[in-house]
């Protein structure tokens, strides 16, 4: 290890909140580098959701008893701690979801239907998530939206030139596009793109289910109309998911899903919806995955995003050192400003072979085109490997995964 070397925080102490990374893969040490599908749990998240089954589960809003008053004053106390995590004005900005891309349907049909006006257009980037561009597809062939797609430089950089041109004519009516990309890595420029979408008349929309995880989150700075996460992918349980939305376009947006708990009034004729964000969160909500999700934000918080952020970097350096060192593996993407995902490919090998052998030696990482199919055909790729960092992910874990490469490299060969 470089004697300069100083690590942000001691990964080694994180480690043991995670019962999962103490385990053998066929009797070697797992190595997992798959955080950016699905992060592991820590302790706390286990516990708390545990603990709430035990002692004080019920269902939310409607129940006059004492542990339906509990329950429900825990999951509003999950909606103000997403608030703060992402610095909302107001915890009514905050809409639970089942997850990111249930959010980016809620949006796309709720403000995509119910407020853009056919003749307007959605912009998407080449570099997006399925979950960001499918919803697009289908707002576009319903509602006759016009869909642009933003070209993406060699580097694998948002090509905020092209992004101009697209807004030039002043018909965007959204700009939808990653905070981080889950494939090369990419982090935005967010503020600018808000800036510029919004002199054009447009309001903004940023998946930030990669971001979310790796960097401190300010909506109000980057002053997005729209930004969502999922839980999973930071350290707590799938099922639940994040949409933070101006309270103004909220108010504007018809429900998405209709049913309980997003009614104010119901007769033989019509309906009255709730107040938001009750309206857009109809049936039994993810309660005990609101309290799992709020004890994950907890914990990151008292690590530190900016604890994590530079360690990652750190590793984000490391790896690019490592992994651009091994002979015939490609790196996709060189972006200037990037998160702990890289995606590669090895030359002679199919990448689901080579994720295959690496998980003989205990390491996994992710194979196939990520739900990113528009952005390895602009690569020219069938499909990738991934390896993905999450806090609790070490330098020697980085040199494991070079050093197995270059041991497939010559299997392959």
């Amino acid at each position: 290890m470089d004697g300069s070397f100083r690590p942000a925080l001691d990964v080694q102490r994180i480690r043991q909140d995670f019962p999962i990374l103490s385990q053998t893969v066929r009797g070697k040490p797992l190595v997992f580098l798959d955080s950016g599908a699905s992060a592991q749990k820590p302790r706390p998240v286990i516990d708390a959701m545990v603990r709430m089954m035990e002692t004080s589960y019920a269902n939310v809003h409607r129940g006059a008893y004492h542990l339906s008053e509990a329950s429900t004053a825990a999951y509003e106390a999950a909606r103000a701690a997403m608030a703060r995590f992402l610095n909302a004005g107001d915890e009514r900005e905050i809409v639970f979801t089942w997850s990111t891309t249930h959010g980016i349907n809620l949006v796309a049909h709720s403000y995509g239907r119910g407020v853009m006006e056919p003749g307007q257009a959605v912009v998407v980037s080449e570099m997006e998530h399925h979950a960001n561009f499918v919803p697009w597809q289908m707002l576009r062939d319903a509602n006759g939206i016009d869909l642009r797609i933003c070209r993406i430089t060699e580097a694998g950089e948002l090509d905020l030139q092209h992004l101009s041109e697209l807004l030039a004519d002043g018909k965007v009516g959204l700009v939808a596009v990653t905070h981080m990309s889950n494939v090369l890595g990419t982090v935005t420029p967010a503020a600018a793109i808000a800036r510029m979408a919004h002199e054009a008349g447009a309001k903004v929309l940023f998946d930030g289910s990669q971001a979310a995880v790796h960097r401190r989150v300010d909506v109000q700075a980057l002053d997005a109309d729209f930004y969502l996460f999922t839980g999973h992918k930071l350290y707590g349980p799938t099922g639940i998911g994040v949409l933070y939305a101006k309270r103004e376009l909220l108010e504007r947006m018809p429900p998405f899903l209709g049913g309980g708990d997003m009614i104010a009034e119901v007769t033989r004729d019509g309906y009255l919806p709730a107040p938001v964000p009750a309206k857009f969160e109809a049936g039994t909500p993810p309660i005990i995955e609101a309290i799992g999700l709020h004890a994950a934000v907890d914990y990151v918080t008292a690590v530190g995003m900016d604890a994590i952020e530079a360690h990652e970097r750190g590793l984000v350096d490391h790896a690019m050192a490592r992994l651009s060192a091994v002979e015939g593996l490609t790196v996709l993407g060189r972006a200037q400003d990037r998160g702990g995902v890289f995606s590669f490919a090895l030359d002679n090998a199919h990448s689901h072979d080579l994720a295959t052998l690496l998980d003989r030696a205990g390491i996994a990482v992710r194979s196939g085109r990520h739900c990113a199919e528009p952005l390895h055909v602009f690569l020219k790729m069938d499909s990738t490997c991934r390896a993905s960092f999450g806090m609790y992910t070490t330098r020697e874990e980085v040199d494991f995964l070079a050093d197995a490469l270059g041991h497939a490299r010559k299997f392959f060969a």
